[in-house]
């Protein structure tokens, strides 16, 4: 019985741990896309998708 207190413990702090690991990166990458649509909007394109579309495939 003693150990299920123990275990019981670390089960919830797994949990609590996983639990704001998915809100951060929630958070964080609505945050990217914030950022990505602004700089879209304000004429800034990303290299890889330009570059692909005017590099002829050899």
């Amino acid at each position: 019985m003693s150990h299920a207190f123990y275990i019981a413990m670390s089960y919830g702090l797994t949990g609590l741990i996983v639990a704001i690991l998915i809100f951060w990166i929630t958070i964080d990458g609505r945050a990217r896309k914030r950022e990505m649509a602004e700089l879209e909007a304000s004429g800034i394109r990303r290299r890889g998708r330009a570059a692909t579309a005017e590099q002829p495939k050899s």
